[in-house]
């Protein structure tokens, strides 16, 4: 009993002076997660070239288009072997990753990444509708882990490293530092913890400079929008509308695409995924521009101002294939894919705008830009995020506004409408095959985690000995108004406070998901 006393009082020390080791955990991170995930940004960007210098070589051949539709066949039972030899690797890697940091499963850290390295890379490859960022959120997580197992840090540090990773990889990914930040707290933790801030901050940022080194300064879109007249935000109000019906829609069809994909369990899984793999080497050889995560289709819309039939053809295109994609279980995200559907679906809403209200052609981009970030909004239902991550893909400060319009009025449409997010979606599913908690030893260690009460939260005005923490949770400090306070039976929770408490490591999984019904329900 003295030593986990003794445990619990060197852990609330060195919280009050850890700022520095966080900074240096913060830099390890970004370090480690910068460079991973960079090269799988290069990996991508070789095996996209590559695949159209192919589909050039193969086209009007038909010798050549056998040959290719054939490897491209053997990729995909290739895929499917190496997904099953590491099942975590499928798919976009964030519900995993959230699952780890919430103590429902453990990922084997190393082979996570040799097999979303080469699986994704065999996936792009292939023309499949997947793009990097997703699984650069599970590279990140995952190198951080491995960084904190080789140095032995206790297991609150590793979560922290693991969520701040996670974030360090939308920012090598995107070159979006404070999207990454805010991807940490808005989509995995769903509340403030200063700590992971600490960390995350200095890591995303050391991830972003890490990629700028291999692959430049430059944003990954390059518009140039004008300030759209206030007396048009009418349209950015029904577009945030038509945005929030089109994620709901986005989320209901995607799941549905993944049920039906299951439901042909008569069919070995290695044909299946050769099956979608030949799928798409057929639609690349007509319509090439759908493939991968949509470079080629932001090439298009940037260079060429398609008519307003191409951009129907190519958004209903581009979300079907990618539907079809991402329902195999192929290692491959749809971030990057999603906000290519937004810009498209943004571009088709500014062609109708300067149609039928003769709206000047230069404001098109503002509806591009706001598309992006209200459909993100719509589908992920993290519209800080979208609007700093499209801010950041753009660099373009005139367009701050509007997009926040689209956001914020598709975000609530959305809600309304009651659709699950995306990725809360994808997580509930992924965590319904883990019917035990992994970590379940005699001796586990404590973990610190911190809580924030929100407003309105049913423990505000409680004493501490009212609720029903649990036997293997200890609140040992709480925080109000940057002041910290010393815990007692009778102290009373106010809304704000900030709570710090240990978890059992054996009970880790039940006991968080417990602490999060109490505070938030």
């Amino acid at each position: 009993m003295k030593n986990k006393e003794k445990t619990t009082i060197r852990k609330i020390e060195f919280k009050r002076t850890e700022s520095l080791y966080l900074i240096v955990r913060g830099i390890e991170v970004g370090v480690v997660t910068g460079l991973v995930c960079s090269l799988y940004r290069f990996l991508l960007q070789f095996a996209e070239n590559k695949l159209m210098n192919v589909l050039d070589y193969v086209k009007g051949n038909p010798p050549r288009i056998a040959l290719w539709l054939i490897a491209v066949t053997a990729i995909g039972v290739l895929v499917h072997y190496i997904v099953k030899w590491e099942p975590d690797a499928g798919g976009s890697g964030i519900p995993q990753t959230t699952g780890e940091i919430r103590g429902y499963f453990s990922v084997n850290w190393w082979k996570a990444i040799v097999a979303k390295l080469i699986g994704g890379t065999l996936t792009v490859f292939s023309g499949l509708s997947l793009g990097r960022e997703g699984p650069s959120v599970q590279l990140g997580g995952m190198s951080a882990k491995g960084a904190a197992i080789l140095t032995k840090a206790d297991k609150t540090t590793q979560i922290r490293m693991i969520s701040c990773g996670a974030g360090a990889g939308i920012s090598a990914a995107f070159n979006a530092p404070i999207a990454g930040t805010m991807f940490i707290f808005e989509e995995i933790h769903h509340g403030l913890d200063r700590s992971i801030m600490c960390m995350g901050i200095v890591a995303t940022i050391v991830a972003d400079f890490i990629s700028k080194i291999f692959f430049g300064q430059d944003t990954i879109f390059h518009y140039e929008a004008q300030p759209i007249p206030l007396k048009y935000y009418g349209m950015m109000i029904v577009m945030g509308i038509v945005f929030g019906v089109a994620g709901t829609c986005y989320n209901h069809i995607m799941v549905k695409a993944q049920a039906l994909f299951k439901k042909l369990d008569k069919i070995p899984q290695s044909v299946k995924m050769g099956g979608v793999f030949l799928i798409s080497g057929v639609i690349g050889l007509y319509v090439p521009q759908i493939l991968c995560g949509g470079h080629r289709m932001t090439a298009l819309l940037m260079q060429e101002n398609p008519s307003l039939k191409i951009l129907v053809f190519l958004f209903i295109a581009k979300f079907l294939f990618g539907a079809f994609s991402f329902s195999s279980g192929a290692p491959g995200g749809t971030l990057y894919p999603l906000c290519i559907l937004g810009a498209y679906l943004g571009a088709i809403c500014g062609d109708v705008s300067i149609d039928l209200f003769g709206l000047a052609p230069e404001f098109r981009q503002d509806f591009v830009i706001a598309g992006m970030a209200g459909l993100f909004a719509s589908i992920v239902r993290a519209p800080l995020t979208g609007i700093i991550l499209v801010f950041e893909l753009t660099g373009d400060m005139n367009t701050l506004l509007p997009l926040a319009t689209v956001s914020l009025i598709s975000y609530a449409i959305a809600n309304v409408i009651g659709t699950a997010p995306f990725y809360a979606i994808l997580f509930e599913k992924t965590v319904e095959k883990t019917d035990t908690p992994i970590i379940n030893h005699k001796d586990a260690e404590k973990v610190l985690q911190t809580f924030t009460v929100p407003v309105g939260s049913p423990i505000n005005g409680k004493q501490i000995k009212d609720i029903e923490w649990g036997k293997h949770c200890l609140i040992v400090s709480i925080d109000r108004n940057d002041t910290p306070i010393t815990p007692k039976g009778d102290t009373v929770l106010k809304e704000g406070d900030i709570i710090v408490m240990t978890i059992s490591q054996r009970r880790f999984q039940q006991d968080l998901n417990r602490i999060y019904s109490i505070i938030n329900e």
